[in-house]
């Protein structure tokens, strides 16, 4: 049956005030326009809806069992205009975030700060992965998009939007203090223990391939889960350990642990923003990705 909604909410109005003239006030509408309306209801439903006398409307059984359900259909959509018009007005809505660790701690912790100060009912999610585990949940649709430190295996249809560059350091715990006195080679710190983390991490990949090209060996005598885990080791002194600079600086400076000057480079590194190509975000989830790149425009200013 093919009727047209709009009668089925002068239907509702009509029954919820009892009188076609207050159901046209409300509609913005005219008396004879509701009753029209209510007319051709009844002819496509077959059936009367309304007993009309001298003291007003009344429903009919029949008017009074559709009315029960075209209430609740009603309530329903007015609730979801108001629900669409808060989340347009980023007053509510939710945001799932896939991060590694270390893109995490650099970029996404800070955003998210600010983010709550602009948008504070709007809910994130954050699924705290290893970088392939991050992209691999968008691949699947279970988060919006993903934020990860290089190297990351960004494949289609996915695409990576560079974020920030950051940079690694060799960093040790007090016991290590003398190499810290002079620049050292890879070679010379093959003989003292590492903290790195495990062979199934990217960044495990990346300095496995970093010792590669300077003709050695990545073998750590510790390995961590997480990124956050090697600078409580190194600080223990346990060993030598790979850290982003903005990570170390609060140990450097508290005389906690020092950074020790390598004679080889170490490969800058990225902070990627990954998500689905033609995949449109939400409101929300659109708002906080517009954040993160501005973010990158701060960093490339």
């Amino acid at each position: 049956m093919d009727v047209n909604y709009e009668y089925y909410r002068v239907f509702y109005y009509a029954a919820a005030y009892g009188n076609f003239t207050l159901a046209a006030d409300v509609l913005h509408s005219s008396q004879p326009n509701v009753s029209r309306a209510i007319r051709l209801l009844e002819e496509a439903l077959g059936c009367k809806l309304f007993v009309r006398s001298n003291r007003g409307i009344t429903l009919t059984p029949e008017g009074k069992r559709l009315y029960a359900h075209v209430k609740l259909a009603i309530w329903q959509l007015q609730a979801a205009e108001e629900e669409l018009k808060q989340i347009m007005g980023l007053q509510a809505g939710v945001v799932s975030v896939g991060a590694s660790e270390t893109a995490l701690h650099l970029l996404l912790l800070p955003a998210l700060q600010q983010f709550q100060k602009m948008h504070p009912k709007i809910r994130v999610r954050i699924q705290n992965h290893l970088t392939s585990q991050a992209i691999a949940s968008v691949r699947q649709g279970n988060v919006d998009f993903a934020v990860v430190a290089s190297p990351a295996d960004i494949q289609e249809p996915l695409k990576g939007s560079p974020l920030m560059e950051f940079q690694d350091i060799l960093i040790g715990g007090k016991r290590f203090q003398e190499l810290s006195e002079s620049p050292v080679s890879l070679h010379e710190i093959q003989e003292y223990p590492l903290v790195c983390l495990g062979e199934h991490t990217m960044s495990y990949r990346f300095y496995s391939r970093f010792y590669c090209e300077n003709g050695l060996l990545l073998k750590p005598e510790f390995e961590a889960a997480t990124t956050d885990q090697i600078l409580p080791m190194v600080r223990g002194n346990l060993g030598l350990g790979f850290c982003p600079k903005k990570l170390a600086q609060e140990a450097l400076e508290a005389g906690e642990a020092c950074q020790i000057e390598l004679k080889e480079t170490i490969p800058t590194r990225q902070i990627y923003l990954v998500e689905e190509k033609g995949r449109p975000l939400a409101v929300a989830a659109g708002a906080l990705k517009r954040l993160l790149l501005d973010y990158r425009a701060q960093e490339m200013e």
